[in-house]
């Protein structure tokens, strides 16, 4: 991947991280099972991480 796609598929993860995060209120708010959102976030928190440390090499 290219230093762009690295960014595009950053920018993307993010808002799809907001939209999780906003799904986990509304199910906590509501007593529901959050567990495979909050298994969900993680793997996009380590995704992220692995991103950002391929776009550091990338520069």
């Amino acid at each position: 991947m290219n230093k762009k796609d690295i960014e595009y598929k950053i920018r993307e993860l993010k808002m799809d991280y907001i939209r999780l995060q906003n799904d986990l209120e509304k199910m906590e708010s509501v007593n529901g099972n959050i567990s495979p959102l909050e298994k969900q976030l993680t793997e996009m928190e380590e995704e992220l991480r692995s991103l950002n440390e391929a776009l550091k090499k990338a520069l």
